[in-house]
């Protein structure tokens, strides 16, 4: 095996790998299982995320990663370890140049943490890239070009949104409400309105399958199974479309808010450029429907899915290393 370079999107909800010429080779939930007795790690990935919820005393499965920072050193260093590995196989003669993304809005003493667990995971030479600039080069955006390119990246922890001109960032802003806020919001308005626990798990299907940022004209509804609040025992209900949707209203427009903020603080020959080519949507809480015509309709600049969108962030940092010196402005290098 003698690829040398590997991208990572370390995300809160779900951790995607890069490798030149294959593309993305691994796509899995930021989760990890680890037993309480011996600290032994039990599992990663898929496997981690089936045991939220569903774990005895003895085992914990927890996401390392909080808002797209690092909230447990040892466990995203061990996440890491096993991603890197497992994109690359265990045998491997050379250690790996390693690009990992990472919130713009991120401070020096985080930045730090992210490039220390990426060294002591095995790799040789780890840089850094803001997930707004390597989502742009995932969604085949020219950032190079001295002309104004508006990125809203929505993930799992945070939602960040910047302006990029020149290869650079020229306004930024990022709020901590993402999918895993849209979620949480869903399983609190079906316990309010209809006294039914339901679980992480349980929300985010929901969210997927019957999820829209407006309220739909031919409405869509799907079961749903939880425990009755009253009466402690396991209840089946129907939700419609509508629920999700008035659910999630306060955390689309803390988003809305964040977009507005940043397009202020853009200069106006940018801002006349993004009026005209509008904005790019990237990240997982990008695919909720009708999410761009919601930000058309409440900010008034055109809002587009970038193709992909899950995967551009990913796609960006493994784009990025393979032309290090074409964007070396655009990187932070740590050996």
């Amino acid at each position: 095996m003698f690829i040398k370079k590997i991208g990572i999107d370390l995300g809160t909800a779900n951790t995607l790998v890069h490798l030149p010429g294959k593309g993305i080779v691994l796509s899995e939930p930021s989760v990890i299982a680890i037993s309480v007795i011996d600290k032994k790690i039990l599992a990663v990935g898929d496997e981690a995320k089936e045991m939220i919820g569903r774990t005895p005393d003895t085992i914990i499965a927890s996401k390392p990663l909080k808002d797209g920072v690092i909230a447990d050193y040892k466990s995203t260093e061990a996440m890491l370890r096993y991603f890197i590995n497992k994109a690359l196989g265990n045998f491997r003669l050379f250690r790996p140049e390693v690009m990992v993304a990472v919130p713009a809005g991120i401070t020096s003493t985080e930045k730090r943490a992210v490039i220390d667990a990426t060294l002591i995971s095995g790799a040789k030479a780890a840089y850094i890239i803001k997930e707004p600039i390597a989502a742009a080069i995932g969604a085949n955006i020219p950032i190079g070009s001295a002309s104004g390119h508006m990125i809203v990246d929505m993930g799992g922890g945070t939602t960040e949104a910047a302006v990029i001109s020149l290869g650079g960032i020229v306004s930024n802003a990022s709020v901590k409400v993402a999918g895993n806020k849209l979620d949480a919001a869903v399983s609190n308005y079906i316990r309010k309105k209809y006294d039914l626990a339901i679980g992480e798990q349980t929300s985010e299907d929901i969210k997927i399958k019957i999820g829209s940022a407006l309220y739909l004209e031919k409405k869509m509804s799907m079961q749903i199974r939880g425990r009755d609040m009253i009466s402690g025992l396991p209840k089946t209900l129907e939700i419609s479309s509508d629920d999700v949707t008035e659910a999630i209203q306060d955390e689309l427009e803390a988003i809305i808010n964040i977009i507005k903020s940043v397009l202020h603080e853009t200069p106006p020959e940018l801002s006349a450029d993004i009026m005209d080519k509008g904005m790019v949507l990237t990240g997982g809480t990008a695919l909720l429907r009708n999410i761009d015509k919601l930000f058309m309709q409440a900010i008034g600049v055109p809002a587009y899915v970038a193709e992909d969108a899950l995967l551009c962030v990913a796609k960006g940092t493994g784009i990025a290393l393979e032309n290090l010196e074409s964007y070396k402005r655009s990187i932070l290098a740590a050996k």
